[in-house]
């Protein structure tokens, strides 16, 4: 079995959740490569220590990624940094050969990832990808295939959001992902949206325009000292993009919603296909459920599918387990992992996001700034 060696930017929340995944991978049945942890990066040395008393395979911890950059033995990085800090970093471990996981929204805007993409065009040998477990999950999975289908028929619309409720709470302190010069001014469209794009760019539903309608709901919160301080970052972001269905020459609704004040939702992502011959729901309110509906001209009748462990790249769970996040983690990191041995991934909904839909969802973002702004549909 091939060891691809790899070095992590950025070590807290999912540079752990990457780590564990490693020390998971004999988990994986049929696979012909695995990930090694080698180096670590990140300016805050009060996680040094996990990551030290955990993987022995660590030589390198630094608080420069520079220096990690330099290391021969790193053939690939996790990075998952501040959206601000993307278009240096990326550019900069691109540029030295090592293939990419990046975490969105890839640029803190537009212009930040019209360069990195302008980086990734000059270095066609560098695998470049962008993290969102979302497809990984068994119903999800079978959304795709239903997808390569005619199960659908002529599409009616199509739903899809990420929705969290942690920001309910208007006492809660401020951190980065609520500052716009870290965060950017895309609010939570950058923070969460690419999770609700990720399936529907893949599917091939590109929108032609949109409307859009942000919120800022919660004007200020404490700071660090407990004083007040502006929280100017977009709260929730409801997008209604018009999307050309070519196979039936019609257009169709496609709804993108991201909300990080969203009542009763822990962190739910959830995707929706309405067609005139079938239909499908799925919600991580209930990750083992798959809603089916086949119309045949009599009465529509919605099956419920409790899926068990069904998953793209095999393992050692048996089938009628309950699949969950970090299951979807591992699912991801073996369809990138893949993508480098192989070149290519295993199937259509069985990849990371693609720099083209990082991309395709700036413009999108970009377009939906301009919309709120101006009260209008904005053409992409």
């Amino acid at each position: 079995m091939k060891t691809i060696k790899f070095g992590i930017i950025g070590a807290g929340l999912m540079g752990r959740e990457f780590a564990s995944a490693t020390s998971r991978w004999c988990h994986l049945t049929e696979i012909n490569a695995k990930p090694e942890l080698v180096a670590v990066c990140d300016k805050n040395p009060a996680l040094y220590p996990w990551y030290q008393n955990n993987f022995p395979t660590i030589k390198q911890i630094t608080a420069e990624y520079k220096e990690l950059l330099a290391n021969p033995e790193v053939e690939a990085v996790y990075c998952a940094v501040p959206h601000n800090l993307h278009e240096q970093i990326y550019c900069d471990i691109i540029k030295s050969g090592r293939h990419l996981l990046g975490e969105k929204p890839f640029g803190i805007d537009k212009k930040a990832n019209d360069a990195i993409m302008k980086c990734i065009k000059e270095h066609p040998g560098v695998i470049v990808r962008c993290s969102s477990e979302f497809p990984f999950y068994p119903p999800m999975q079978r959304i795709g295939h239903l997808l390569e289908t005619d199960f659908f028929g002529a599409l009616i619309e199509v739903n899809s959001g990420f929705l969290h409720s942690s920001d309910l709470n208007p006492m809660k302190p401020i951190n980065w992902k609520r500052m716009i010069e870290f965060n950017g001014e895309y609010g939570c469209m950058g923070d969460l949206g690419m999770h609700a794009c990720h399936f529907p760019f893949r599917a091939g539903f590109i929108p032609k325009n949109v409307r859009a309608v942000l919120s800022k709901l919660v004007k200020e919160r404490p700071g660090k000292d407990g004083k007040m301080v502006p929280c100017i970052t977009w709260d929730n972001a409801t997008l209604l993009c018009e999307v050309e269905d070519k196979q039936f020459g019609h257009s169709f609704p496609l709804t993108i919603k991201t909300q990080r004040i969203a009542p009763g939702e822990t962190d739910t992502w959830y995707f929706e296909v309405k067609g005139m011959k079938g239909c499908a729901k799925w919600t991580s309110k209930n990750p083992r459920r798959l809603e089916l509906l086949e119309y045949n001209g009599g009465d529509q009748a919605v099956q419920q599918i409790d899926m068990g462990y069904e998953t793209a790249f095999k393992t050692i769970t048996g089938g009628i387990f309950e699949f969950g996040f970090t299951d979807s983690i591992l699912q991801m990191w073996a369809s990138f992992v893949t993508e480098i041995t192989e070149g290519k991934p295993k199937g259509k909904f069985v990849s990371c996001v693609t720099p083209e839909e990082a991309a395709l969802s700036h413009k999108l973002f970009t377009a939906a700034l301009e919309s709120w702004k101006n009260s209008s549909t904005v053409a992409l």
